[in-house]
């Protein structure tokens, strides 16, 4: 048992009273109010998840156990000359809450590069699909089909006690999240470069050794580390986290989770955020010539826009109140490494112009950008330009989180989700009554 997994398992023995004391003794308090509006809006805002992984704070952005992203990318271990920390080090943090040591990161980088083969039927079924399906089909395919390796799912075929859920669940996280940056390459070596497939480096972390297999030299291990980093959590309500609780809540082994929540995170309302800001980037550019704008003529071109009914994409945020943390980060790093180039001029001066219009327009709460808006833009420069691939990259990353979430699910034993349902005449029935009332 590897140092991490003997101080999950404490973590959990330790954790395990509080859930059954607030069940026990506070069961029955109020946390929130549901609205009409709340439940035919598609419960948004109601507070009815438990996460303790990640916490989205309005005025900070994420965090990670209690850390601002800030602060994460600043204290967890970095790799030598490395400008972000190990992806390993944020799995680590995610798992127990305590900021490894460089020893600690390096048990898990050993760790998960002992587990990243894959069996030989998951490169056959990629195979099988044809070359111009989507990358993100496959890559839950991909997924799924490893649910035959599940140790969960033969544990518990054998009977194995509730308090030990977690245990199989850890073993299967690591054994998926240690191979998807070989079958997320494959995929692209498929689909984009027919079939030309570089094999993984065991002696690289998570994120250089995705680097490497994608044939990208320098700085892009970096930009794979923040790129993981930043999208490796974001609470328990949006869709890809939600369908990963979910689907967890039955039982499911961890393949078919994160399988599902891939397929969640594929839809365009959730993932494809990203490849949308950069399409929408690249069309303003053509519009432009392909030369810098004036702020005067960016201005003029951004309030034609929003008259003509469409919007800003990459701007705006359900939650947060202040310029997204996560897009500060990669606008820092596109500064430093590749501010001459000309799609980096762009986004950078949106994000001097775009918030005081929409603030004067009046309609958008909050007119920051959101992560979305930058990292199309840094994938693009370094070479990644196959839109449809940036939702894999996504998944990869947002699996990290979902993981942790799912092992920490099993551990304190949540129950089944069953929301109750009701129908539309029984709303209005409710809306008339209190109406009176």
């Amino acid at each position: 048992m590897s140092n991490l997994k003997d101080k999950l398992y404490e973590k959990i023995e330790n954790w395990r009273p509080r859930t059954q004391r607030l069940l026990d003794e506070h069961g029955d308090v109020v946390v929130d109010q549901v609205t009409i509006s709340q439940i035919v809006g598609g419960m948004r805002d109601i507070q009815c998840l438990v996460t303790d992984i990640s916490n989205l704070d309005p005025a900070e952005g994420i965090r990670y156990r209690g850390f601002t992203l800030p602060e994460v990318f600043e204290k967890l271990p970095k790799a030598p000359g490395a400008e972000f920390p190990y992806v390993e080090g944020c799995l680590y943090l995610l798992l127990t809450g305590d900021l490894p040591t460089q020893t600690e990161v390096q048990e898990l980088i050993d760790e998960l590069s002992k587990r990243r083969i894959l069996p030989r039927y998951v490169y056959d079924v990629i195979d099988a699909f044809p070359s111009n399906s989507h990358p993100m089909a496959m890559f839950s395919s991909a997924i799924l089909t490893m649910s035959r390796e599940s140790l969960f799912a033969k544990k518990y075929e054998q009977g194995m006690r509730k308090q030990d859920y977690w245990n199989p669940m850890y073993e299967d996280s690591l054994n998926l999240l240690a191979k998807l940056p070989e079958i997320a390459t494959y995929i692209y070596a498929k689909i984009y470069r027919n079939g030309k497939f570089i094999e993984s480096n065991p002696f690289l972390d998570f994120g250089a050794n995705f680097a490497f297999m994608m044939g990208i030299a320098k700085p892009y291990d970096d930009v794979s580390r923040m790129h993981f980093i930043l999208h490796a959590d974001h609470e328990s309500g949006n869709v890809s986290a939600h369908t990963g609780h979910l689907v967890g809540s039955s039982l499911s082994d961890i393949y078919l989770c994160i399988s599902a929540m891939i397929n969640g995170l594929a839809g365009p309302l959730h993932g494809l955020a990203n490849q949308e800001v950069l399409k929408w980037l690249l069309d303003v550019m053509e519009k432009m010539g392909g030369r810098v704008p004036s702020e005067e003529e960016m201005k003029k071109f951004v309030w034609d826009t929003l008259k003509s009914g469409q919007v800003i994409p990459g701007f705006g945020h359900a939650v947060l109140r202040k310029t997204d943390p996560r897009y500060l980060l990669q606008h820092q790093f596109a500064l430093k490494h590749i501010g001459d180039e000309t799609i980096i001029k762009y986004v950078d001066m949106l994000y001097r112009i775009v918030p005081p219009i929409l603030l004067e327009q009046g309609k958008a709460k909050n007119p920051w950008p959101n992560v979305d808006a930058h990292s199309g833009a840094i994938q693009w420069y370094y070479g990644v330009r196959e839109y449809d691939f940036y939702t894999v990259l996504f998944g990869i990353g947002r699996s990290i989180g979902i993981c942790a979430n799912i092992i920490w699910d099993r551990a304190l034993g949540y129950s089944l989700e069953r929301p109750k349902s009701i129908t539309t005449e029984m709303l209005e029935n409710i809306a008339v009554r209190s109406k009176k009332i």
